[in-house]
């Protein structure tokens, strides 16, 4: 019978790691935890997970974020994958958030490592994480605990997160779209804007489109299952289809992008008349004007 070769992760990152995690810690910190109660107690029993969710063996582990395993080895494995150093490439997003935000939405916030940071930020605003994995939010609600930030983590999906319309005056995501099909990025951006108030700041820091689409290596490295579809994509086009303005990408070092945005204000009635007024008045040039284009 064939065998299949082993992945780059397979063959030489996960010896790597294994040498980098200590893995006495982190069964110490596995044993510690009551799964069980701890994630009955987090997860929402009306939350359906999308069948790409469900079936995807993200970084190559079965059952994905699924999975108690994933959530504990999350957060000493992306400690090494984020240079120069996750804590500044991470900042990058918190820093570039304009304004005193009274509540902040941290979608697929994983273990909550950039919504700590944001809470640390902005200590008098109410800071929310949302994401798929119950067991993740296990993990992201006892590091929050652990240092006495008080924050909100919700079990929920992105593309339909059940809060009212404009509640909310920044919503960010961290690492999110490069580990979903475009369709559902393109969703979640929509209701991104659903949940902003007006004039409320779109933020998303994720891989970088224009290195993935360069360097082909980096898609197969970690098994990420749509990180080539992602590299293929194109934010800006994705938040401008969204309705959103002011969109704005830089390069985060060389691995990834950080893309802002606005949800634009409402025109008021008093600016519409205002310019259907001078439309009215605006004189033609040579009599009449040309017809409209027929397209």
């Amino acid at each position: 019978m064939e065998t299949q070769s082993k992945t780059i992760f397979e063959q030489f990152l996960a010896p790597l790691f294994g040498q980098l995690i200590d893995r006495e810690a982190l069964l110490e910190f596995r044993n510690s935890i009551d799964w069980a109660a701890a994630i009955a107690a987090i997860a929402n029993p009306q939350v359906t997970y999308p069948d790409y969710y469900q079936h995807s063996n993200f970084h190559g582990i079965q059952n994905g974020y699924l999975n108690i395993d994933a959530a504990i080895t999350y957060d000493p494995i992306t400690q090494y994958v984020l240079p120069p150093g996750e804590t500044w490439v991470r900042d990058s997003l918190v820093k570039a958030i304009q304004g005193q935000p009274r509540r902040i939405l941290d979608l697929g916030c994983g273990t909550g490592t950039t919504t700590r940071l944001l809470k640390r930020q902005f200590p008098q605003a109410e800071v929310v994480g949302l994401d798929l994995s119950p067991q993740m939010l296990v993990v992201a609600d006892h590091k929050a605990r652990a240092e006495s930030l008080d924050l909100t983590f919700r079990h929920g999906n992105a593309m339909a997160t059940e809060w009212p319309a404009a509640s909310f005056d920044v919503v960010c995501a961290t690492l999110l779209f490069h580990e979903t099909p475009p369709v559902v990025a393109k969703t979640i951006l929509q209701e991104s804007w659903r949940v902003l108030n007006p004039g409320g700041q779109l933020l998303v820091l994720d891989g970088n489109q224009h290195t993935l689409r360069s360097v082909d290596w980096l898609n197969t490295i970690f098994e990420e299952p749509f990180i080539r579809a992602y590299g293929q994509g194109n934010l800006d086009a994705w938040l401008g289809y969204a309705r959103f303005e002011a969109v704005r990408t830089q390069d985060v070092f060389w691995l990834n992008q950080l893309s802002t945005a606005r949800k634009p204000l409402p025109v008021s009635p008093a600016a519409q008349a205002s310019v259907a007024k001078s439309d009215l008045e605006m004189p033609d040039v040579e009599g009449d004007r040309p017809p409209a284009p027929a397209w």
